[in-house]
């Protein structure tokens, strides 16, 4: 989620006021800087986040298109290139054993390792890796090298090639040039042209952490994992994935760099689980990697220069100098672990697991200090070193590599690959290509001649391809009468078609009215869509007589009910329009398909299950717990990022939600009309009145009343996500040009086209073919 996190001193109040955190002669929260505005007021709700990343940011311009520039590379000459120089070396930083394809296997790999299923952010796709904080992490230490060594390639494509997809085309070759045969390869991720400071990535201060003296007092300090003190059952805090701060994954030492073996295997598991893979998946990736390159630990990390976003200007962007003997080669410090896994870490075999469990590891330490394994049986194979000649060295093992050893479950999982080298092949395979391709959404976003088409890849929702005749303008406008002609309410119907729309996350790209799941488990039993349940069997009666009991009926025109879903709420709006005195024709596209239940992952759309959702009025039983670090306000915020708006689209839209109550449970809250079902800007009008005053309802300030100031009586009651929008300045000033003498029509043509902007969000089948 976005990084709105705060500290509340009172978890049972919503008190957001800030106060002057400054006194005396300071003039910054830091000596001798000026304070931001988060300095002055920590609680604020931070709207700009709705508004990153934009077209003044992008140097190439909103016209240019990616697709045709990525079309027009020969795939195979660029790879021909990048294998050719994996196989070279630099004096400035040399290649382990004269190749650089572990190094970058590693930095495609912790590109994409960021992914996290809760609520789709991170991943490859727009190469944040290149900035802050991602690119400072401790994890991805002299990733900054990585980088800068395929500069050349990077610079002589230029913008037909993007960072995101160089970055995980160079992991793919350099596992194809030391034997290991890739699933494939997609294009398409577009570059993202500044830092994320919204992600929430954990309430750790990593200074805090890195003071610890000892592995428990990391444990007191660390403030991500749940009742991680003597609970078997802890967990991580959600939407967080990685174990600590500044990690990929987990700490390679154990937890807190503890040694623990089965500690590691949880949080692996946990870890590993919140980044969508499962434990045949997680095993694959861990040994598959694994089987490659070395890890270096020859420095003490105290002695190792600052990250590349602190380092001096003359470093250009480098970070994490190395002050001692070469600065690299066979002097490099990365995570602090020396050594290699396998006694050929430039080829694609099952050594890593033969070696793992033939062999009893004991607990060293390496040149940097920090906890590794070595082979007890000291005939064990060596490795040779991967910079001096001649010079051969113990095989080293993480405690994570122990931990797949140890744990009953992933022990199952890698005897089943050392009996089964095949079988062991395939599944690293699928999971890389997995690994590096879950955050680009359907298939339609892929480009290139070695994108795969399967259906049997779940985790990318397939939708099945329409074997029928699209429906045209003439039979929308007939199954609009036959919507109307229903006994469904125009509340209903914009209700459902929001529902169905509203999961899609532009994170991600995954959720989203294209499928109909709204129809299918897991969201048809979610108590946020019940309301949507009846509506739904209406629409597919709707649908039935429609499409007849003959496929070959009407021409072969059928109607989805992805389709009829969306069409219902556009339907529903125009007559909501015209009752309101504002005639619209409300936009609608069709072609969305229905998808089956057998291909659809219910334990990933679970994922997708909102905890609050200010849109609908929503908040799930599990918030109290959550509401510890974060407001209703500030969930709303994050889901209305999450469907890429911008602050007035996200005022208008919730307006005219709140006009057509589709609030969850048909609730009044918000509903500040006496024409309930009509398209009026009177959430506006009351929202921005100074004839009512508002009062807390209850203790915690989460419900509250309108009160008539002459009369005293309470007139409309509405949530925190309803009163957002006067009390916060940036968002009053947009609702009160709706509440303006001449707000309504703006209103109404800015409500449409965001209703339609959500609709449109998730089909990338329009959008590819108008590229």
């Amino acid at each position: 989620m976005l990084d709105i996190h705060h500290d509340k001193t009172n978890t049972d109040s919503f008190k957001m006021e800030g106060k002057c955190p400054f006194g005396g002669d300071r003039i910054g929260g830091v000596e001798g800087t000026p304070p931001t505005l988060s300095d002055w007021y920590p609680n604020r709700l931070k709207v700009e986040l709705l508004h990153q990343n934009g077209p003044q940011a992008n140097p190439l311009g909103e016209d240019f298109n990616y697709a045709e520039a990525f079309n027009s590379i020969n795939l195979e000459e660029l790879k021909n290139e990048i294998k050719s120089f994996l196989t070279t070396s630099v004096d400035w930083w040399p290649s382990d054993y004269n190749n650089y394809g572990p190094q970058m296997i590693r930095m495609a790999w912790h590109s994409a390792g960021t992914y996290r299923i809760a609520d789709g952010r991170g991943g490859a796709g727009e190469a944040l890796q290149r900035f802050a904080p991602i690119n400072s992490w401790w994890d991805n230490g002299n990733t900054d090298k990585s980088r800068r060594l395929i500069w050349p390639i990077k610079q002589k494509y230029g913008s037909s090639l993007s960072w995101a997809d160089l970055i995980v085309l160079t992991g793919n070759c350099a596992l194809e040039i030391m034997g290991f045969p890739t699933y494939g390869f997609a294009g398409g991720r577009q570059d993202a042209w500044e830092a994320d400071n919204a992600t929430y990535w954990g309430p750790e201060v990593v200074h805090d952490m890195s003071k610890a003296k000892s592995p428990d007092e990391m444990v007191s300090r660390d403030k991500r994992w749940r009742g991680r003190n003597g609970n078997a059952d802890y967990d991580l805090e959600n939407p967080l994935a990685a174990s600590h701060q500044a990690l990929i994954y987990v700490n390679p030492e154990g937890p807190y760099a503890n040694g623990d073996p089965l500690g590691s295997a949880h949080d692996i598991r946990v870890t590993f689980t919140r980044m969508a893979m499962n434990n045949e998946e997680t095993v694959a990736l861990i040994a598959g990697g694994h089987a490659f390159g070395k890890s270096h630990g020859m420095v003490p990390a105290a002695k190792i220069g600052v990250a590349p976003e602190i380092a001096p200007m003359e470093a250009m962007g480098l970070g994490w100098h190395n002050p001692q003997g070469k600065g690299n080669a066979e002097d490099t410090m990365t995570n602090g672990i020396e050594g290699s896994w396998t006694p050929n870490p430039m080829q694609w075999d099952n050594d890593y697991l033969t070696n793992l469990f033939k062999f009893d590891w004991e607990q060293t330490k390496s040149p940097a200090g920090a906890l590794q394994w070595t082979p007890v049986d000291k005939n064990a194979p060596k490795t040779p070193d991967a910079h001096i000649e001649g010079q051969m060295n113990d095989l080293m093992m993480m405690t994570t590599d122990i931990a797949l050893k140890v744990d009953p479950e992933y022990r199952a999982v890698c005897e089943k690959f050392l009996n089964d080298f095949d079988a062991f092949t395939q599944a690293f395979s699928k999971a890389w290509y997995k690994l590096t391709h879950r955050d680009m959404g359907p298939r339609e976003r892929y480009l290139g001649p070695e994108k795969r088409n399967e259906n049997d890849l779940l985790w990318q929702d397939p939708i099945p391809l329409a074997d029928y005749t699209i429906i045209d303008a003439a039979d929308v406008a007939e199954l609009k009468k036959a919507i109307l002609a229903t006994d469904i309410s125009v509340s209903d119907l914009v209700f459902t078609a929001f529902s169905s729309a509203v999961t899609h996350r532009q994170s991600d790209k995954r959720g989203g009215a294209n499928g109909a799941r709204l129809a299918l488990a897991p969201q048809k039993d979610w108590e946020i869509n019940r309301r949507t349940v009846p509506v739904v069997a209406a629409l597919q009666k709707v649908m039935a007589d429609f499409n007849g009991t003959d496929k070959d009926s009407k021409g072969g025109k059928q109607v989805s009910l992805a389709d009829l879903i969306v069409l219902g709420g556009c339907a529903a709006l125009e007559k909501a329009a015209a009752d309101a005195g504002v005639p619209t024709e409300v936009p609608f596209t069709p072609g969305r398909r229905d998808t089956t239940q057998e291909l659809t992952d219910i334990e990933m759309f679970t994922w997708l299950k909102p905890v609050a959702d200010g849109f609908r009025n929503f908040l799930d039983n599990d918030f109290n717990q959550l509401a510890k670090h974060v407001a209703p306000e500030e969930m709303f915020l994050d889901k209305a990022q999450l469907l890429s708006l911008t602050s007035p689209e996200w005022v208008a839209l919730t307006g005219g939600l709140r006009a057509m109550n589709a609030n969850y449970d048909n609730s009044k809250h918000g509903i500040f009309t006496d024409r309930e079902g009509v398209l009026t800007n009177d959430f506006f009008n009351v929202l921005t009145s100074t004839d009512y005053e508002w009062k807390k309802s209850d203790s915690r300030g989460m419900t509250f009343w309108l009160k008539d100031r002459t009369s005293g009586e309470n007139r409309y009651s509405a949530t925190r996500a309803d009163l957002v929008f006067g009390s916060n300045s940036q968002l009053r000033a947009v609702a009160e040009v709706y509440a303006g003498k001449d707000g309504h029509q703006r209103f109404v043509k800015a409500f449409v086209k965001a209703w339609d902007k959500v609709m449109m969000l998730d089909r990338y089948d329009v959008k590819v073919a108008a590229r």
